[in-house]
């Protein structure tokens, strides 16, 4: 089958097209947000071919995956024939939830998949037929070795996505263990910052860190939470969204009160022990629900439906 897909989320497009088919990734003059192509800091397949805009009429393209609005419009422009469609959700809704009604609520023509079971469940699909495909992330192995007494946090823009990032809590959690942020856009924070790092690279960095933080308050599912698991490191997260279901008790600490999870921080940072037993969980835990065969799996079934 070939897929017609835009490269906008770089970590969920690297699970997708590590399937059995061909993947076509518009790219425009600059590599703007409406033709990125091939991603840099990702090690893609061959199958992922870059083509440009203008050319996508000569592709046999059997079905495209939509994840922004207007996509819609420019497949019909660029392929200049309709060509059958799903559309994925990568977010949580935003304004007024949750009565927040999602923008194919009004439709039935195309499939609205959320990546989460929270989505699907807050957002006002309408008459949309909808479907839920979990994560799933390539296997990176077990890199955990907890070496460094501090905690790992990776988040991208940080301080525009300040209060939904939770980056203004960090300062409490700093009170109490050292933090080093991974993302985009990290330099000029207080903290240890490492810029925009190759995917290999950052993991193989942040599990040199003793325990893992995901400080988010709204937000899908972090891809970065479920690879710090699959490292093998242990967990400490706002209970919020679908974290909740993602991190049971054995894998680390949830909760919805800054000082306990700052505390659980201390303490994992204080006994690597423990650190190295919850991240071992926590990896088994990942890998069973988020592994790479079950989500190709879910999406060959759906795309064959399509």
């Amino acid at each position: 089958m070939r897929i017609l897909l835009w490269h906008v989320h770089g970590s969920w497009t690297s699970a997708f097209i590590r399937g059995a088919h061909d993947y076509v990734l518009p790219l425009v003059p600059g590599r703007g947000p409406d033709g990125r192509g091939r991603a840099a800091t990702f090690d893609w397949p061959a199958a992922a071919r870059e083509v440009p805009y203008d050319r996508l009429r000569d592709e046999p393209v059997d079905v495209v995956v939509y994840q922004r609005p207007h996509e819609i419009d420019l497949a019909r422009e660029w392929l200049g024939r309709d060509v059958p469609g799903v559309y994925v959700e990568h977010n949580t809704p935003a304004g007024d939830v949750p009565r927040t009604r999602h923008h194919l609520a009004g439709q039935s023509g195309i499939t609205l998949v959320h990546v989460t079971h929270f989505n699907e469940l807050y957002w006002d699909n309408g008459r949309a037929r909808t479907r839920v495909i979990e994560h799933g992330v390539p296997d990176p192995g077990h890199l955990y070795t907890g070496e460094l007494p501090r905690a790992g946090v990776v988040v991208n823009e940080p301080v525009r996505r300040a209060r939904v990032a939770g980056t203004d809590l960090l300062p409490r959690f700093a009170e109490r263990v050292p933090l080093d942020v991974f993302g985009m856009k990290v330099d000029g924070l207080p903290y240890g910052t490492y810029e925009d790092l190759p995917q290999h690279v950052m993991h193989g960095e942040l599990a040199r860190r003793r325990v893992y933080l995901h400080p988010y308050r709204w937000t899908s599912l972090g891809l970065a939470l479920i690879e710090a698991m699959t490292l093998g490191m242990p967990v400490v997260a706002l209970a919020a969204t679908e974290a909740i279901e993602a991190v049971p008790p054995e894998t680390g600490v949830l909760s919805t009160k800054v000082h306990v999870l700052a505390a659980a921080l201390h303490d994992f940072v204080a006994d690597p022990g423990r650190a190295g037993q919850a991240g071992k969980a926590a990896r088994t835990v990942a890998l069973a629900r988020y592994g790479l065969d079950r989500f190709l799996a879910d999406w060959d079934r759906l795309l064959e439906e399509v």
